[in-house]
């Protein structure tokens, strides 16, 4: 089975059903910018469909989570890999020290 880096292994088959893709396009229709951005006052249009409550392999089955509307947020690729991205937990200071 293919394995997108932006997904984990066990939501791939969910991600291009037919079903989620259905729900995808009407969503963005439906909400065409990014709510993120548009909380900033700017028009960036939404390309990404973010789950709120992400997505588990204990919730991928319920439609409640996977496919309500509620549970759903538009967003732009930035605000979506922003969401997305490592928290950094450590830092090094000036002298290359890990502070925690």
């Amino acid at each position: 089975m293919h394995k997108d880096k932006h997904r984990p292994g066990f939501a791939y088959a969910f991600y291009v059903s037919g079903e989620w893709r259905t729900c995808r396009e009407a969503y963005l229709k439906r909400y065409p910018l990014c709510r993120r951005c548009a909380a900033k006052g700017l028009a960036e249009p939404a390309t990404q469909v973010h789950h709120v409550i992400r997505l588990t392999r204990e919730n991928i089955t319920d439609p409640a989570v996977a496919l309500n509307w509620d549970n759903l947020e538009p967003l732009c690729d930035a605000c979506h890999k922003a969401e997305h991205k490592p928290t950094v937990r450590w830092r090094c200071d000036a002298m290359g020290h890990v502070e925690l």
